[in-house]
Formats: C-alpha cells, sequence, structure tokens
C-alpha cells in the first residue's frame, strides 16, 4: 500500500511539474513571435533540435543510470558501487561536454552563414547565439545525468518543484531581459545559459546529497563499474541514436531547404505537437524504477497490473490531446497564436505530427517492459527498422513537401510500429497479454473520444474572434477529456472510490 502512494504520488508529481512546463511555453510561444517575429522562432526551433541531437553523445549513459540507482534501491547493487559508476559518468560526461562545444562555437559562422537560410537577422546576431548554443546545449545535457539519479532514487516531488521554478526563470523571466536589453535573438540565448547553469549547480548538489547517504570509506576510483555495464549501456546507446534519428532527422533536413521564417512555422507545429509527448515523460520517468524493482523482486503479477494501470493512464491524457490537434488543428492553432495565417500554414504540419506523436507515445509502453527485464533485444532490432524507415522517407518527404511530406511520413511509419511490431514485444515479454492490453487499455478509450472530437468538429460553429475562440476550443477539450476520462475502466474505478470515500450516500445514489 504504502509503494502504491508512492508511486501515485510521483507519477502527479512529474505531471505537474511537466505540464507546468508545457502550459507556460505554450503560452510564451506566441508571446516569443510577436516580440522577436518568425525568424528568431526559428533559431529557437534549430537551438531545440541541436539539443535533441546532442543525445547522439550519451551512449545510453543516462538511462543506465536511472537503472543502477533502482537496482541499488532494491539492494542489488553496493552504494559504493554507485558512487563509483556515478563518478565514472561525471568524468565521460566533462570531456564530450568540453569537445562538442568547442566544435560548435568554432563552426558557428559557417552555420549562420551557409546552413541556415537567414533573410532579416544580422548574421552576427544568428552567428552569436549559434555560438551560446554550443555552450548552452552541453550544459543542459549534463544537467539530464544528475536528473537521472534524482529519478532512480524516486525523488520526483523534488524534481517536479524544481522544474517549476527552472520552467518560470526560463521561459517567463526572459521577459525581464527583453525589457531591459531589447529583444535580441542573442539576448535570449545569454540568458538560457545563465538558467541553465544554475540548473546544472541544483541537481548536481542534490544528487550528491542522494548519493552520499550510507557513505563508508572513501573507494579507489576505478572504471570497472562502467565496464560492467558497457553492453547495457551501449544498447540503450543503439535505441536513442535511433530515437535521434527519427525524432531530428526531419528537423536538419528541413533547416537546410526552408528558409528561417518557414522553419519557424514548423517548429511552432512542432512544438504545438509535442504537447502530447509530455504526457508519456512523466509517468515513465515514475514507472521504470518501479518497474525495474517490482521484476528485481520477482513480483511479476504486480509488475504487469502496473504496466496495465500505466498505460489507461497515458492514454487517457494524451488521447484527447491528439484527436483534437487532427480534427481542430487550425482553430486550435488561431487560438493560440493569434495569427490566421501563420495558423493556415501549420495545421497540416500539426495534425500529422500530433497523430505519429500518440503513436510513438503509446509505442514506448513496449519499451518500458523490456528496459525493466534488462533486455533491450527485440527494442534493438524494431529501432533498426525504424531507422530504415525513416530517414530516406524524412530526406525524400521534406526536400519534395516540406512539413507536410516529414510528417506524413512520421505519422504513417509511426502507426504501423505500433500495430505490427509492439504485438511481436508483447508475445515475447507480455505473452498472451497484447490484445487484452490494446483492446481494454488504449482501443476502448481512443474509439468513443475520437468519434466524440468527430462530432464537435461538425457542430462547433468556430468564431472568428481570439477570445471566443479561445473559449470554444476550451469547451470541446472539455468534452474531450471527460469522454476519455470515463471511457477508462481505471478512471471509473478511480472515481467510483472516491466518491464512495468522500461521499458516504455516493453508493446507494449510484
Amino acid at each position: 500500500m504504502k509503494e502504491n502512494i508512492s508511486i501515485k504520488r510521483n507519477v502527479a508529481a512529474s505531471y505537474v511539474g511537466q505540464i507546468y512546463a508545457v502550459v507556460i511555453s505554450v503560452i510564451m510561444a506566441p508571446v516569443y513571435l510577436s516580440y522577436m517575429g518568425t525568424e528568431a522562432y526559428g533559431l529557437i526551433g534549430f537551438f531545440t533540435m541541436l539539443t535533441g541531437w546532442f543525445q547522439l553523445l550519451d551512449m545510453g549513459l543516462t538511462s543506465t543510470v536511472v537503472r543502477e540507482t533502482a537496482l541499488r534501491r532494491g539492494g542489488e547493487i553496493s552504494t559504493g558501487e554507485l558512487r563509483l559508476f556515478v563518478r565514472g559518468l561525471e568524468i565521460v560526461f566533462g570531456i564530450i561536454s568540453i569537445a562538442a562545444a568547442s566544435a560548435i562555437v568554432f563552426l558557428s559562422h559557417e552555420i549562420a552563414t551557409h546552413w541556415l537560410k537567414v533573410s532579416s537577422l544580422p548574421i552576427i546576431d544568428v552567428q552569436i547565439s549559434v555560438g551560446i548554443m554550443g555552450l548552452l546545449v552541453p550544459l543542459r545535457w549534463v544537467g539530464g545525468l544528475y536528473r537521472g539519479v534524482l529519478i532512480g532514487f524516486e525523488r520526483m516531488t523534488w524534481l517536479a518543484g524544481y522544474n517549476i521554478l527552472l520552467a518560470t526563470l526560463r521561459f517567463v523571466g526572459v521577459l525581464g531581459v527583453f525589457a531591459l536589453f531589447g529583444a535580441n535573438v542573442k539576448y535570449f540565448f545569454g540568458y538560457q545559459f545563465v538558467v541553465s547553469a544554475f540548473d546544472l549547480l541544483g541537481v548536481f548538489i542534490m544528487s550528491h546529497h542522494l548519493i552520499g547517504h550510507e557513505r563508508s570509506a572513501r573507494e579507489t576510483f576505478t572504471w570497472e563499474p562502467l565496464r560492467k555495464r558497457a553492453a547495457f549501456s551501449l544498447t540503450i546507446a543503439f535505441v536513442q541514436t535511433a530515437g535521434v534519428l527519427f525524432s531530428q532527422s526531419d528537423k536538419l533536413v528541413l533547416s537546410k531547404y526552408l528558409p528561417l521564417a518557414m522553419f519557424g512555422i514548423f517548429s511552432l507545429a512542432v512544438a504545438a505537437a509535442s504537447v502530447v509527448n509530455i504526457a508519456g515523460s512523466p509517468i515513465s520517468q515514475a514507472l521504470l524504477p518501479r518497474l525495474t524493482k517490482l521484476f528485481a523482486e520477482k513480483q511479476e503479477e504486480a509488475a504487469y497490473r502496473l504496466y496495465g494501470v500505466a498505460t489507461q493512464t497515458v492514454t487517457v491524457l494524451i488521447c484527447p490531446g491528439v484527436v483534437a490537434l487532427a480534427f481542430l488543428a487550425e482553430p486550435i492553432l488561431r487560438a493560440w497564436t493569434g495569427h490566421a495565417d501563420i495558423a493556415h500554414h501549420a495545421a497540416p504540419i500539426l495534425r500529422l505530427y500530433a497523430v505519429g506523436n500518440g503513436a510513438g507515445v503509446l509505442s514506448l509502453f513496449a519499451y518500458y517492459i523490456q528496459f525493466a527485464r534488462g533486455n533491450l533485444r527485440l527494442h534493438f532490432i524494431g529501432n533498426l527498422i525504424l531507422v530504415g524507415l525513416l530517414i530516406p522517407g524524412f530526406i525524400w518527404g521534406g526536400t519534395h513537401y516540406g512539413g507536410i511530406g516529414t510528417g506524413a511520413i512520421a505519422a504513417i511509419v509511426g502507426c504501423s510500429y505500433f500495430f505490427f511490431w509492439v504485438p511481436i514485444v508483447h508475445a515475447r515479454f507480455l505473452p498472451g497479454r497484447h490484445w487484452d492490453w490494446l483492446l481494454k487499455d488504449i482501443l476502448s478509450i481512443v474509439v468513443p473520444t475520437t468519434l466524440m472530437c468527430w462530432i464537435v468538429s461538425w457542430i462547433i460553429p468556430w468564431p472568428h474572434g481570439r477570445l471566443a475562440l479561445i473559449g470554444y476550443v476550451a469547451i470541446a477539450g472539455s468534452l474531450l477529456l471527460m469522454t476519455s476520462v470515463f471511457s477508462s475502466s481505471y478512471m471509473r474505478a478511480t472515481l467510483w472510490r472516491l466518491g464512495r470515500r468522500y461521499h458516504p450516500n455516493f453508493n446507494s445514489q449510484g
């Protein structure tokens, strides 16, 4: 019972932190557009892409530290072994960060003048911004190492509060810089560098505080803990490499071929579609260490129940967003940005990426069960197939049809992976349970919510005024969320229990 309360608290805390960060970023995106324009927003999109590509250098080490910390809590490794493992990672991350930062700063002029298609921004400002990105991206990446320690220790409540503070500084605090120095893109990235340095310091102190518990005599440093985990880390490294390739290749292609202003509109659509991905991240932070711990303790039935509950929870959360963005993309974009022209150009891209992201989030559950079992062979093969399909597809689609082309490839391949590869994974790790999982935990929620959205798209007369449009979008979203919640057996049971707990006559009235 105590562990059930703990994981619910961790999931809730993670969602609060993630939802706050998403909401504040969504609110601020049109503000950045109005202050800096679409070209500058294109640079922000380029920075996001650069951050994604930097994950190639991770080599599976951040995910491995989550698993190792969880195993320490399960009693399979000692505190000293974990401490040596993290110390070795700090050395590796430090060397990689210095080398990568130096390379990006050195190439900043070439990127500004030959890669990006700049038309109105001063080239020197673009070059300075890219140079700051070269320092900023490694800084955020190293912070991910220490966040992995915190996730492994299941300190999601502290991490959620800290992330809320960082999101406020990162997204809202920059307005103070604009007021003092002007809305110049180089000041934007300079401020982000300062906030990221503060972020790294905070997670460094907290993670070392946790690892420092039960400190024994000072250990002699050795690379042995890293060597012992090399095979597992390298498997994850390929998985992450594949993930970067099929999540960032489209952006890399389009950043080269699209004018920076058009790339800004594409980045806006992709940012809106990425809201779907946020629903999967918090629950994975709580689910991975707990699933790993349950399997380590041979509590397999408890692990399978948790897997199903987590699937329903994520489906309830992402389904309203996916179907709303697919059916109501243009009114949502008009309500969000206040620009009808931007909404018109971004809507087709948003629809396709929302569907692809939704399929991707649900497909990740097959990865969670393999990660917890410590066997990623099928995930390795599946990602190899994905890379083989997506990379050529993105190059062809991006060069011929721009963002719509890459979005179509993402949606088709993402849905194909979910419907054809995930069953193969479940046959190995959840024998005899796949169809029950698909029908009960996913389709029973997706089908009625999609039907409701289709009806809403036909009966609501979308107004032209922005405030009225925001109100109508909010009403539509509420209807979809209620449909999703009441279509879930787990959510219905949870609401029934809450009703009986807080209203003594609820049972008889029901």
